[in-house]
């Protein structure tokens, strides 16, 4: 038997399992800007996670729709979306993954993985808002 045509890592647990498992590394990794896992895991959430970068940093509400549904926490896809994208000046190639060692326990390799961009998690725009509302204010 050949495995032609199956994408992705199992990481031997079931769809849900794995799906949840990705979901929550890359919840994460918005939040914390850096995580440290295993090198295949964080392999597998950087294809997944820079494509959702790209699609907040496109805008506009079908997209958004779509991060909520791949990250399931609204919270962490809002902070992608009206926080993080808007800094990224890239265009791809968002995230970089370095070797950590191997782990005490089962001597597997580890790796952090973080953003290349330094982030900022204020929120900008509201001070912009905030600005601009005084000014017409002062009118």
């Amino acid at each position: 038997m050949h495995r032609h045509g199956y994408k992705g890592r199992k990481f031997g647990r079931e769809t849900d399992q794995r799906l949840a498992l990705t979901r929550g590394l890359m919840c994460s990794l918005i939040k914390n800007q850096s995580i440290t896992t295993t090198l295949a895991r964080a392999k597998e959430i950087r294809r997944t996670t820079e494509k959702l970068i790209t699609l907040a940093k496109k805008g506009g509400l079908a997209n958004r729709r779509l991060i909520i549904a791949r990250l399931n926490d609204l919270e962490t896809a809002t902070l992608l979306i009206d926080v993080i994208a808007p800094q990224i000046k890239r265009d791809s190639g968002y995230l970089r993954i370095e070797h950590a060692g191997y782990r005490r326990g089962d001597n597997s390799e580890m790796g952090t993985i973080s953003f290349v961009d330094e982030i900022s998690l204020e929120a900008p725009a509201k001070e912009e808002k905030k600005a601009k509302t005084a000014k017409k204010e002062a009118k």
